[in-house]
């Protein structure tokens, strides 16, 4: 039950980073092809807090500790992923007698993150909250 309240809260909390955004914001940031690209000079920071939960079987508040900080971690390089690389979403519907069964939906991620830094790192109630983040440069991006 804790793991299924943990994984809403971190979904809804994904959603609410992409919908936090101003509308007028995103209205220029779809408008403009420019602002999809670093200037000759610019230098693009993207920060981003991975949570993760210590395991109920945990056998020590040391075992506890490493296990949240390696789910938060893993969160954390996730994340920043999502915002370089973007997300592919597939969903699927299966239907029968015109009435819906089940609707499947999935999230995918691939990327290679870099040169990723851990800015802070919290423990607290058994929650681990890491806090990373990756400089990206425009000559990184150039061919």
């Amino acid at each position: 039950m804790r793991y299924i309240l943990v994984g809403i809260l971190l979904f809804s909390l994904t959603l609410f980073a992409v919908d936090g955004v101003p509308e007028s914001e995103r209205a220029k940031s779809q408008n403009s092809n420019e602002d999809l690209f670093l200037a000759d000079s610019s230098n693009l920071r993207v920060s981003v807090q991975g949570l993760g939960v210590a395991p109920m079987y945990a056998t020590s508040p040391g075992q506890a500790y490493a296990l949240a900080k390696r789910a938060a971690t893993v969160e954390a390089y996730r994340l920043i992923a999502e915002r370089v690389k973007g997300v592919r979403v597939e969903g699927e519907d299966i239907i029968k007698n015109m009435v819906v069964k089940r609707t499947i939906a999935r999230a995918y991620v691939s990327a290679m993150v870099q040169n990723a830094t851990v800015v802070e790192t919290t423990f607290k109630d058994g929650v681990c909250e890491v806090e990373m983040e990756v400089m990206l440069y425009h000559k990184q991006f150039k061919q």
